[in-house]
């Protein structure tokens, strides 16, 4: 980790809250909102959440996993997301999940490359709203667990597995 942080102090409160209060307040709150607003479904939303992570490298994002009313997605569907492009679509990874993992990845590295045909296959499956909605989400994850992972904020705060 680069950031000192005082003994006794909570790493990403400190950091987020302490440190640049101004900006690390605002911050927090866009990205509860993004969790705390969302309408998209838990599988397509956890789908573009991790990919976001996968490509980020975050710790703390990599563990993390949404729960919605004591549900969230069963255990290796990181892995399912990660191979995206050759995972079958089935009631568990539909067409609307394969493209929010899709949409995450080319989002976060190849953002110029989001063609004609992708919005064609994008809109056939999700609203404008969604996917506004989808897109700032990813901006969160992207900016955020970015920020976590490159200030190694993520080698202290990973939450427990199992």
């Amino acid at each position: 980790m680069i950031i000192d942080i005082p003994e006794g102090q909570e790493p990403i409160g400190y950091v987020w809250g302490d440190m640049v209060p101004g900006i690390g307040m605002a911050a927090a709150n866009f990205s509860l909102s993004v969790y705390a607003h969302t309408t998209l479904g838990l599988r397509e939303f956890e789908a573009a959440r991790l990919r976001i992570a996968q490509i980020n490298g975050c710790r703390f994002c990599l563990d993390w996993r949404t729960d919605r009313d004591g549900e969230k997605v069963e255990e290796g569907f990181d892995a399912v997301v990660a191979a995206w492009r050759t995972t079958e679509v089935s009631d568990s990874f539909d067409a609307r999940t394969r493209l929010a993992a899709e949409y995450a990845e080319r989002y976060a590295l190849d953002h110029h490359g989001l063609d004609e045909e992708f919005w064609e296959r994008m809109t056939a499956h999700y609203g404008q709203t969604e996917i506004v909605e989808l897109t700032m989400s990813l901006g969160s994850w992207l900016a955020f667990g970015r920020l976590n992972r490159v200030l190694g904020l993520d080698e202290v705060c990973v939450l427990p597995t199992g």
